[in-house]
């Protein structure tokens, strides 16, 4: 179940959040644009369970999979599991594990890598955004290093707690300390976005609209 911030950051979308962040003098919040979402139509905002894993080529296979139910039995309802696994080898979620934090209502996924079971993510409808799909699993070959502490996926530093907002667009991170304000931001812009598109719509020149509402 989604948290009320939570609700009012799906009804932004990241086009107008960017903007507000830009102009708050803020850096290095926008994802990588290779991560892409299973299901592009759909939303998705909440605050961050972060994972961070990394490659063992000689881990045990019993071993990893200990580790990886543990980090499943952690993760947080209400929260989307964001993981940089350090790996672009094997897939970092499938049917079982999206099936498991499905039911203990996480929101979705984020991995900076590869995902598996694709059609079973699809059929479940849990959205995950990922950098493409692999059919090899983490057996073998990964252990978790840390939950719930600070991970970097290309520019942007995630810290637990802090926002995430996915749309068609691509994904964003908001600090959890400034949230609300974004948010509040965000809503005024695409109110005026709104007065806006109605004067093109009624045929004022585009500069002049510019220039009446100071946003275009």
């Amino acid at each position: 179940m989604q948290d009320p911030i939570s609700q009012r950051l799906a009804q932004c979308y990241t086009g107008v959040v960017h903007d507000v962040m830009r102009g708050m003098a803020l850096r290095d919040f926008t994802f990588p644009a290779e991560l892409r979402p299973l299901f592009p139509e759909r939303r998705l905002a909440g605050p961050a369970f972060t994972i961070e894993g990394r490659v063992d080529p000689h881990a045990d296979p019993h071993e990893t999979l200990l580790q990886w139910t543990g980090l499943l039995s952690k993760a947080r309802p209400g929260h989307i599991w964001v993981s940089q696994p350090n790996d672009r080898v094997v897939a970092h979620m499938g049917e079982l594990s999206a099936e498991t934090l499905k039911n203990k209502g996480v929101l979705g996924c984020v991995a900076d890598g590869y995902v598996r079971d694709v059609e079973f993510l699809i059929g479940m409808g849990f959205q995950t955004w990922s950098r493409g799909f692999t059919p090899r699993d983490i057996v073998g070959h990964w252990l978790p290093r840390a939950v719930e502490q600070d991970i970097r996926i290309g520019d942007v530093v995630v810290a637990p707690g802090d926002y995430l907002l996915g749309d068609r667009d691509g994904l964003l991170r908001v600090p959890q300390a400034i949230v609300e304000d974004v948010i509040a931001r965000a809503e005024a812009a695409m109110t005026t976005e709104n007065r806006v598109r109605s004067a093109i719509l009624s045929g004022v020149d585009p500069q002049q609209a510019y220039l009446q509402f100071g946003k275009f």
